[in-house]
């Protein structure tokens, strides 16, 4: 049921801490249902006379008296009025999705993992005011939240803030209801509703007042759904007419046209207005991480102990803490959790915690409202005998009552109701009925009654069916009605799997769950003498799970309640279909399982494997028959790997439905080495116009054409999502880059884009500089691989003294020679916002390196520089080196295989003795020699910003090693203060043992080393052991690399061994 006050933060008052379970029980009723002695929500007339100066007739007075009335309700509660965050700023959202329209609250949870659709709020004290300065306020509002959110703690908080004058200031009347207090009418005219219910109004009846608002509370609850298509119009407010009715014609302003109305409701229900009546929708979260600690902090205040253990239960159990976003059920796991540790098991039940499923959980919390005692095995008392005959007749009684509601939608329950199904009214009263049943007043004759949470009315209903269909001959169902002879317990357990197999709104799919758990034998044996027979019906547990495999359909897509069945799987502890499918997917096995079993094992994984909780990988060998069955549960992955699957345009339709639809939750989505060409790229396109969750799309190495790009490109005019857009390796040459340059003119959140390897050329590249004259939202430009020249790169150059955004431009391979660097570097000198700038591969000589060292000595912002095989010889390299020396900017600058020798890794040194800013330097493949590492490891015992250096295939021999080490010794104390992490790689020179010693004695000493790469460097056993047992006083190493030192497989034994006493934190390849 709904209507539960679970509050965290400035929603709840003092944790409770009762060692009796009743008092635990009471106080769990008590907040959950924020009735206490509250009454209902609609006020009736104040104990006393208000003291007004005002005169008995004014309509002051009136309002007065009504704000009066309202407050003395909530006298009692001091917390309400003073809603927590997540009450007080409510999602702003655009309508109902399917999900919300045809599944279970439970299924809602799951499939999204908790998460919400909207990022953007509105606050409780603008809920019903414009939202900008040309709309105007909204007369009908609904608000949605599933069962146990919090809606009518909303709705009282709200009514006590206006009542204060703290909201809802341009409201001179608001008048509260809910649906408990109108079902047991059969007729009611507007009038008759309005001076019934708050007779303190006066005759007079609304007529006076500015503006009202009318609150109805629970449209879930209603008795009759409500027809709008059917219903007769009425305008006469005096005519009386049938209840449902009468709300049809108010919320169609056929009745009190002028005033607001804000209904309250689960999201299914929500879905009888229809949508073009509804103005504002709104949606209250459940809790986040935050919120779930916060409000098991407050059950257990005093004891940190108990609190740690019961935060890691539910942490540990991804499905339990996905329910525990729902503020009701996250106080009844706590209340659970804390019984049960407070009550260790004994002996024969340590077997039984903690709870492992749903049905197990729910156990336990009713072991605890029997108040844990007697239920040791083996010991018969009049206790024992009592507490067992009552927990059965509460199961022929209040089950039988729970079921049926739950067959008739029924949640909220009268005296006549209860009478009618033989509930003995005497029974309310027990400790146990309460902890399950609670009462309130309502505006009616008799009180109304409803399950303190939907999740336990279906537990009470399942152990009603349990123990019902032994004895039954007829269909449960159809109680009252004409049915085929059923009988046994197997034939029953069918029926009820039927029926919640074609429920469309999934209304049975828990209660399922719940009759399949408890034929679990740990289930059975925790309720084993109170609520179920020893042993009853265990014999079927293996033909039940049959059975609910055989439910599995070849249907084109996997259904939610396909998926409902691994969940009751789960709960009969029957979990080998699901581990398998797990492990394949863990593996990249899912190609041999294609069967519909194991379709629907997948689909449940994706909802409730830590696996898949951040990124769903579906890469290699996934058919285009498996991907359509789970189109349905792709809608809620956040980030969605679909690589190398050879999928072709077709796919992309089916995808492109995916991201078009309402419930799309996609994030992230990655399609790289597929065989998606430009009718493909189009359906992608297509959904991107309607698309608002979509931020990051991969389309790397697939045949993306120009038509496909200006597709693309025409979608990024109107989407406002997409932050990501990779189409490296595609063929989208000139005319592709055109069309993609025109959507940059206009599109303002996309930062990344990545086009190398298109066959882009000068033409294209100068559309792109033109835009990014005018774009400033981009920061990444991936750009290599193309045929852009000197001209593109001229063209650039020009963008870059205006562009005030871009962040990281990547020119790699792209035929640039010296006049392109000089435009690029002129740019340099006046951009303040590019921090990396790749240049490998292309033809820059040493006069081109002048142009660079200029820039860098006057340029203050460029972090990462990459000059990778270009042509700078020793003469451009010293001419950077210069420049080193002054730049205070630079911290990673990359000059591999560039044909640099001693004299610029001299220079180099020199600078570094200088610089403070450089943290990177990479000198590999190139013939410094050991006079050039001499020079470099000579910077090193003065250099206190470095942290990696690059050396590989340097011509570095013994002496060049023994000057690094004798560097190495000097540098550690510097580098573990600031800089703990050193990766330094000599691979590929000649050391020998002489310099394996070497740096043998530095690591001795040396404490920040984290990385020693010594891969090729012919140490022989010798210098491969010598470095070994170097690192008994090492504790800093990670990571040694001794591959292709031809120690052979005695020698990599004993290495091995040393590194393991030695170093057993370091990784060691050989």
């Amino acid at each position: 049921m709904r209507k539960q006050e679970v509050r965290t933060g400035g929603e709840t008052g003092q944790g409770h801490s009762a060692s009796s379970p009743a008092e635990q029980v009471k106080a769990l009723v008590d907040l959950l249902a924020g009735k206490g002695g509250q009454g209902s929500l609609a006020p009736q007339a104040p104990d006393r006379a208000l003291d007004s100066p005002l005169g008995p007739h004014s309509n002051d007075w009136r309002i007065q008296k009504h704000r009066e009335a309202l407050l003395s309700r909530v006298r009692g509660s001091p917390e309400l009025g003073s809603p927590s965050p997540r009450l007080s700023s409510l999602l702003l959202v655009e309508g109902l999705t399917d999900l919300q329209l045809k599944e279970h609250d439970f299924t809602q949870v799951e499939a999204t993992r908790g998460g919400w659709r909207s990022t953007k709020t509105i606050a409780l004290d603008r809920l019903f005011l414009p939202l900008s300065r040309v709309s105007i306020p909204p007369r009908i509002s609904i608000t949605i939240g599933v069962a146990g959110v919090g809606k009518t703690t909303l709705v009282r908080d709200f009514v006590c803030l206006w009542a204060r004058g703290q909201v809802g200031k341009d409201f001179s009347l608001v008048l509260p209801l809910s649906f408990r207090d109108l079902n047991p009418h059969e007729k009611l005219s507007a009038d008759r509703l309005v001076r019934s219910v708050f007779p303190h109004i006066g005759e007079l009846g609304l007529a006076g007042a500015t503006r009202v608002l009318l609150i109805l509370d629970g449209l879930d609850e209603c008795k009759t759904p409500l027809d709008f298509s059917n219903t007769v119009a009425c305008t006469d407010p005096k005519k009386e007419i049938q209840v449902d009715h009468l709300i049809t014609n108010i919320i169609r302003g056929n009745l009190f046209p002028e005033v607001s109305v804000w209904v309250t409701s689960r999201p299914s229900a929500a879905g009888q207005i229809p949508g073009g009546l509804v103005d504002r929708m709104t949606e209250i979260r459940g809790f986040n991480e935050e919120e779930i600690q916060v409000c098991l902090e407050q059950l257990f205040p005093e004891d940190q102990v108990l609190l740690g253990w019961v935060l890691s239960q539910v942490q540990a159990d991804r499905a339990l803490y996905l329910m525990c976003t729902i503020p009701a059920f996250c106080r009844l796991t706590g209340l659970a959790l804390g019984h049960l540790c407070r009550n260790k098991p004994e002996p024969q039940d340590t077997e039984l915690w903690p709870p492992r499923t749903l049905c197990e959980l729910y156990s336990w919390y009713f072991r605890m409202a029997l108040g844990g005692e007697g239920q040791e095995k083996g010991k018969a008392s009049p206790r024992i005998e009592q507490l067992a005959h009552g927990g059965r007749k509460m199961v022929g009684t209040l089950g039988r009552l729970a079921f049926h509601g739950l067959v008739k939608k029924k949640y909220v329950f009268y005296e006549p109701d209860l009478k009618a199904f033989g509930v003995d009214l005497a029974l309310l009263q027990s400790a146990l009925c309460s902890c399950f049943l609670q009462r309130e007043e309502s505006l009616a004759s008799s009180a109304a009654y409803c399950f303190t949470h939907l999740s336990l009315q279906e537990f009470v209903a399942a152990t009603y069916y349990y123990s019902a269909s032994k004895k039954a001959i007829f269909d449960l169902f159809t109680e009252g009605g004409v049915s085929w002879p059923r009988l046994g317990f197997l034939t029953h357990f069918r029926g009820a799997a039927q029926r919640a197999m074609q429920a469309e709104d999934g209304r049975l799919d828990v209660f399922l769950r719940f009759l399949s758990g408890l034929l679990s034998p740990r289930v059975n044996a925790l309720l084993a003498g109170s609520l179920l027979a020893q042993g009853e019906h265990q014999g079927y547990r293996a033909q039940v799970a049959e059975l609910l495999q055989g439910c599995l359909r070849h249907d084109t897509a996997v259904c939610a309640r396909a998926i409902n069945v691994l969940h009751c799987l789960h709960e009969l502890q029957h979990t080998e279909l699901a581990r398998g499918v797990e492990e394949a997917l863990e593996s990249g096995g899912l190609a041999r399982l294609t069967g519909p079993h194991h379709r629907t094992a997948l689909a449940y994984l994706l909802q409730v494997s830590d696996t898949c909780a951040q990124e769903v990988n579906l890469s290699l060998h996934l058919s285009q028959g498996v991907l359509q069955s789970l189109l349905p549960q792709l809608l809620y992955c956040r980030s969605l790997r679909l690589d190398t699957n050879q999928f072709q345009d077709p796919v992309m339709e089916l995808l492109g439905s995916v991201l078009s639809g309402k419930d799309c939750r996609i994030q992230r989505i990655s399609l790289a080495e597929n065989q998606i060409s430009n009718k493909g790229a189009k359906a992608l396109a297509r959904s991107l116009l309607v698309n608002r969750s979509l931020t990051t799309l991969d389309l790397r190495s697939n045949s993306i054409g120009p038509q496909g790009a200006k597709a693309l490109a025409d979608a990024l005019k109107i989407n406002r999502t997409l932050a990501s857009l990779s189409l490296q390796s595609n063929t989208i040459r000139d005319d592709g880059a055109r069309s993609i340059a025109e959507a940059l003119g206009t599109n303002r959140t996309l930062s990344v884009l990545h086009l190398q390897k298109n066959t882009i050329g000068p033409v294209g590249t100068q559309r792109m500089a033109d835009a990014l004259k005018q774009n400033k939202s981009l920061k990444e430009l991936m750009f290599s691989s193309n045929s852009m020249g000197d001209g593109g790169a001229k063209a650039l150059a020009e963008a870059l003294k205006v562009n005030q955004g871009l962040e990281n431009l990547d020119l790699q391979s792209n035929s640039i020679s010296d006049a392109g660097v000089a435009a690029l570097m002129g740019a340099l000198c006046t951009n303040q916002t590019l921090l990396s700038l790749n240049l490998r591969e292309n033809s820059i000589s040493p006069e081109g390196a002048q142009d660079l060292a200029h820039a860098l000595c006057t340029n203050s912002t460029l972090k990462n520089l990459d000059l990778t095989a270009n042509l700078l010889h020793d003469e451009g390299a010293q001419a950077i080196a210069v420049a080193v020396r002054e730049n205070r900017a630079l911290t990673s600058l990359h000059l591999q295989w560039n044909f640099i020798q001693a004299g610029a890794a001299k220079a180099l040194g020199q600078a570094l003795q200088l610089n403070r800013s450089l943290t990177s330097l990479d000198l590999q493949e190139n013939a410094i020699g050991d006079e050039g590492a001499s020079a470099v490891a000579s910077a090193l015992k003065a250099n206190t910003a470095l942290t990696a250096l690059y050396l590989q295939v340097a011509s570095i021999g013994a002496p060049g090693a023994q000057a690094l080490g004798e560097a190495l010794a000097v540098n550690r104390t510097l580098e573990i203060l600031e800089f703990p992490v050193f990766p330094v790689s000599l691979r590929g020179n000649t050391i020998g043992v002489a310099g394996a010693k070497a740096l043998a004695n530095a690591l001795k000493v040396n404490s920040s080393l984290r990385r020693l790469n010594l891969q090729e460097n012919s140490l022989g056993m010798d210098g491969a052991i010598c470095v070994a047992t170097a690192l008994s006083g090492n504790h800093g190493l990670q990571h040694i690399n001794l591959q292709g030192n031809h120690i052979g497989e005695s020698g990599a034994r004993m290495i091995s061994e040393a590194i393991k006493t030695n170093a057993p934190s370091c990784t060691v390849e050989m």
